[in-house]
């Protein structure tokens, strides 16, 4: 981290160059790892529902057990906070504009639900298959993937679009910039 920074920066501190290049490259990576992970539990609670083999429900279970308990809360840890160093250290800001403060809501979100509704739901199916029962709910397992992966697509196309503008507070720290800028002369 380097000296002073620009509104949107904490304190003033705003992340140096190689610094927020890989935390942006790390950003990244788990985002697009979250994505895949939920794509790929998807697929598997696909497999249990339309399967009629007992052996596939249970290995497909078992298997987004796997994805839920060591994977996807670690991933999506790495990426709210890799977020947030993003936003907090670059001039983008954490409440500057919509489409960052959109994002870090919508990962929140995500990110509690991952640990407190898909990871639990994911587990009861694998006990009550374990334990030679039909799968619960099989909507349980599919409501899940479906929901998470539409909030990472859809947070995919707002980082790249980065729609909205300014959120209230931007608009105000940008004018407060703008105000503390002495006017260039005028070339002739």
């Amino acid at each position: 981290m380097s000296g002073p920074g620009g509104p949107g920066t904490v304190d003033g501190v705003t992340l140096d160059r190689p610094a927020r290049r890989a935390f942006l490259v790390v950003h990244v990576v788990a985002s697009a790892g979250w994505l895949g992970l939920s794509a790929g539990l998807l697929a598997l609670g696909l497999a249990a529902n339309t399967s009629g083999s007992a052996a596939t429900v249970e290995a497909a279970v078992r298997s987004m057990r796997l994805f839920a308990d060591w994977l996807l809360l670690p991933i999506a840890l790495l990426t709210l906070a890799s977020g947030l160093v993003l936003s907090l250290g670059t001039p983008w800001g954490l409440a500057r504009h919509r489409w960052v403060w959109t994002k870090f809501w919508l990962t929140l979100a995500t990110t509690t639900a991952t640990a407190f509704v898909l990871r639990p739901g994911v587990n009861e199916a694998v006990a009550a298959v374990s334990a030679g029962h039909p799968l619960p709910d099989g909507g349980d397992v599919l409501f899940g993937s479906v929901v998470s992966l539409s909030a990472y697509v859809f947070m995919t196309v707002i980082s790249v679009l980065k729609p909205w503008g300014l959120t209230r507070r931007g608009r105000r720290l940008r004018k407060t910039a703008r105000e503390r800028t002495p006017a260039e002369p005028a070339r002739v």
